[in-house]
């Protein structure tokens, strides 16, 4: 409203200097306030994070709805399929296990258990989520790392 009033009065002032010169109006400025308000993401369970693993891995699932999942995935989407390929065809088994920890700036870290074939891989490995826009994801780095060990390429983990 303030705008509005302060061009309807520049409209009607301009109006009113007829043959005598015109000062010039005076600059009006307008700032619009910024409020940041930080919303806290509770952390995620380990069952939580099963289930979006388990989601991502399933073959029946669009690709489309498995890039939340995984930080970075938009830059290849069907990578998610691929992994999930080979997963089957390892006979691999993924699970989040306790204690899902916060690492500090909306990420969480959380051990792996794997399993190839039937075998623990030994000493399993450590998995970084992060929150994106208040949803869980796999991290980059840790999507990349299992990319690499699953001996597959992708421009999205590219050096």
């Amino acid at each position: 409203m303030t705008v509005a009033a302060v061009a309807i009065a520049a409209a009607l002032t301009m109006t009113a200097c007829s043959s005598e010169e015109a000062e010039p109006a005076p600059k009006t400025t307008t700032s619009a306030k910024t409020t940041t308000t930080t919303v806290e993401v509770a952390l995620p369970t380990a069952a939580e994070l099963n289930a979006k693993i388990a989601t991502a891995l399933d073959e029946s699932v669009p690709s489309s709805e498995k890039v939340k999942f995984v930080e970075g995935a938009d830059a290849d989407p069907e990578l998610i399929n691929q992994v999930a390929a080979a997963a089957k065809a390892a006979g691999a088994q993924v699970e989040v296990v306790d204690p899902v920890t916060d690492s500090g700036s909306d990420t969480a870290t959380a051990p792996l258990a794997i399993v190839i074939n039937g075998q623990p891989l030994a000493g399993g490995m450590n998995a970084v989520f992060v929150n994106l826009d208040g949803e869980w994801a796999l991290s980059k780095t840790t999507a990349c790392q299992i990319v690499s060990f699953a001996q597959l390429t992708t421009p999205a983990c590219a050096a």
